[in-house]
Parts: structure tokens; C-alpha cells; sequence
């Protein structure tokens, strides 16, 4: 893809260039301006490491290391070449280094980074406000590990493995940085051609495809081992309570049991997606991924978000300001104790319903289950 310049008289074709030509070099030029701007390339990203090599026995080291909006970290890989070497496996050695690393060892890594560039601040505070958590939260914390792999070309057996690792679930990107020169200025055309970004939402559906293959194959939960771990952690009227939300909302959504303590949500799916309508933990708590909810067509405007708080707020003992929109609350089960407030509950969960129902007026899978709410 050439660029071209308009002038008063003709249209003007830019030169292509190479960053070495351009006198731009890898890791001094390219990481540090990218360090600095990173949603050129990785959008809602925070840079918590450079040149990351927090392990034994190896000097290998990631170019950034980053955390994104979902918890996941994010390994981004620079290459100036014409052809990107062999970075996407080098990439895939890092994403397994890290992939165990806990809240507090990105933290640790973050203070240092911070050090390291003389900037003041906690790394602990900056990590959760960045994740909008008001505490740690392990279970939710790299569920996912991220590769973005930067070059100014992809040669075809880089870009072939990594449309193969995709199609298994993995997170893999490639951003093409494609220098011009244009009168003595450096230029560069920024696109991401893999996966292209009209196919994001088939990227999205197969990722979740593969995870719900990677969660079964680990530890699978059902609701008789959900049950029973529920009641030794929560207590038997917990359980109850769960139980009875989830024979609830069986009727009309779909329940993906998950998590390493276990977890089951009532989903819905249609042509925009999953959508989460709530979920409950065997710690004896229930929540709303209102974050997930609001990227929705049927949550996007303003207006229907705030509707949406002023439903469960409805819910006794629940007080939810604008900031929550923006992620993950959840609350202690015990709450729906009191009839009124599974009453009130299950009303923000039928209004969540409709809401996505009058977004997707077509949808055969939405119209079969209409009845059932």
C-alpha cells in the first residue's frame, strides 16, 4: 500500500524507506518513543516493564511488558527488519515465562520500571487505579497472556503462525510500522493486518471458543461440584440463594461454569457477542461485569448506562455510582437474603435481558427463550 501526497497540481506518490536509512534504531529510537505513546500499537495498555527479564538461567529479555484494561499482560515485541525475524517465537517463549507471574510480581516489576525512568509513585496504588480494582484480585488477575509483535514488514511464515495460533485461542496481533520519506521527514504507516481488524469479532468468538476448551481440559466445575464447594466456603443459605438464581436463569441464558475457585455466569449470546448478565462466585458473592456490558451495542449509549446503575440500585443494600460502569462490582450474596432484594435482582437482570433483546429484534436464539423470563 503506497502513500501519497496531494498537491495544488498532481498527486505525489511518498517514498518508501527503511528505518535504518532513516537513521531510526531499534530499542534507543523505536521502544523508547513507543514506551511512551504504547496505544499506538496496544491500546489501553500500561507499560510496567522494558528489556523484562525477571527469571533464571536465561538474558533473554521482552522489549515491553505491558498490562492491559482485563488484567492480561501484554508481551510487545520490536523488530526494524523487513521481515521480522523469527520474533513470534521468541514472543511465545516470553508469554510462557511470564505467564505465571501474580499481582504483586507485576507490581514488584512496575516499582522498578518507575525507578528506572525516575518517575515518582506507587506501583502498587498506580497498578489497581489503572485496573480500576479497589484491591487485588488474583482470581481475575493474567487469565490471558497477549502478544503484540511490531516490525516495519511480517515475512508469510510469521503471519501464517500466527493466524494458526489465533484460530487455537491464542491473543496474537501484528502491527506493521512501514517507514516513507517525504522531503527529509520520516513518516510511518501504522496498521495492524493481523487479524485484520474487520475480523476482530470473529478473532473474539473463537478466543472464547478455545478458552472454554483450555477451562474444561484444566478443572472443570458443574453445578454439583459448584454447589458443594459454595456451601463449605459461603455456608448452605449462600448456596441456596445461588441455587436458586441458577435454576432461575437457566430458563433463558446460557451458564459457563469457570474459574479456578469456581465461578458460573448467565450469559447471553447473539450476533453482537456474549453478553454477561451476572455472575456468582462458590466465595459467596455475586456480581456484574458492567465494563463488558457497556462495549455492547445494546449498552452503548450514555443514557441506557445510567438506567442500567438506577436498576441495581433498585436492589437494597446496592449504591453504585457512574465510576462502577467502568468495571467489575461485586457484592456479598447474603444481600439477596431479603425477598425484596432477589425480587429487585431479578428485575435488573429481566431489564438487562429486554435491553439486549430490543438490540437484536432478529435473533432466533433471543425470540425461543422469550417466554421463559
Amino acid at each position: 500500500m503506497a502513500i501519497y501526497e496531494i498537491t495544488k497540481d498532481h498527486i505525489r506518490s511518498v517514498a518508501e524507506t527503511k528505518f535504518s536509512t532513516a537513521g531510526v534504531r531499534e530499542r534507543a529510537d523505536l521502544q523508547r518513543l513507543l514506551r511512551q505513546q504504547i496505544d499506538i500499537v496496544s491500546p489501553e495498555t500500561l507499560v510496567i516493564g522494558e528489556e523484562f527479564g525477571d527469571w533464571e538461567d536465561s538474558r533473554r529479555r521482552i522489549d515491553l511488558l505491558g498490562l492491559d484494561k482485563e488484567a492480561n499482560l501484554v508481551v510487545i515485541e520490536l523488530k526494524r527488519t523487513d521481515d521480522g525475524g523469527h520474533m513470534e517465537l521468541q514472543a511465545l517463549r516470553y508469554a510462557a515465562m511470564i505467564s505465571t507471574m501474580t499481582f504483586e510480581k507485576v507490581v514488584d516489576a512496575y516499582a522498578v520500571y518507575l525507578e528506572r525512568l525516575g518517575k515518582e509513585g506507587d506501583a502498587r496504588s498506580l497498578v489497581l487505579d489503572f485496573l480500576e480494582w479497589d484491591e487485588p484480585n488474583n482470581e481475575e488477575f493474567a487469565q490471558d497472556v497477549r502478544i503484540v509483535l511490531v516490525s516495519a514488514e511480517f515475512s508469510k511464515e510469521i503471519t501464517g503462525t500466527v493466524m494458526w495460533l489465533n484460530d487455537y485461542g491464542l491473543d496474537v496481533r501484528c502491527i506493521r510500522l512501514k517507514p516513507y520519506n517525504l522531503d527529509g521527514r520520516t513518516l510511518i504507516d501504522i496498521q495492524q493486518i493481523v487479524p485484520l481488524p474487520e475480523a476482530g469479532a470473529y478473532q473474539v468468538q473463537l478466543r472464547e471458543k478455545a478458552q472454554k476448551k483450555r477451562e474444561g481440559r484444566t478443572k472443570k466445575w458443574d453445578e454439583s461440584s459448584f454447589m458443594a464447594e459454595m456451601e463449605r466456603a459461603a455456608g448452605p443459605k449462600a448456596a441456596a440463594i445461588a441455587k436458586d438464581l441458577l435454576r432461575w436463569s437457566e430458563k433463558f441464558s446460557e451458564i459457563a461454569w469457570s474459574g479456578i475457585d469456581g465461578i458460573f455466569t448467565a450469559n447471553i449470546t447473539n450476533d453482537d457477542g456474549k453478553s454477561p448478565l451476572f455472575l456468582v462466585r462458590t466465595e459467596g458473592r455475586f456480581g456484574f461485569r458492567l465494563r463488558r456490558l457497556c462495549l455492547k451495542p445494546a449498552f452503548s449509549n450514555r443514557d441506557v448506562q445510567i438506567e442500567m446503575l438506577q436498576k441495581i440500585n433498585e436492589i437494597p443494600g446496592l449504591t453504585l455510582t457512574e465510576d462502577a460502569l467502568g468495571g467489575k462490582p461485586s457484592f456479598k450474596i447474603e444481600l439477596l437474603l431479603d425477598p425484596i432484594a432477589l425480587q429487585k435482582f431479578k428485575a435488573a437482570v429481566n431489564w438487562l435481558v429486554n435491553q439486549i433483546r430490543k438490540s437484536s429484534p432478529s435473533d432466533e436464539s433471543l425470540k425461543d427463550n422469550r417466554a421463559q423470563v
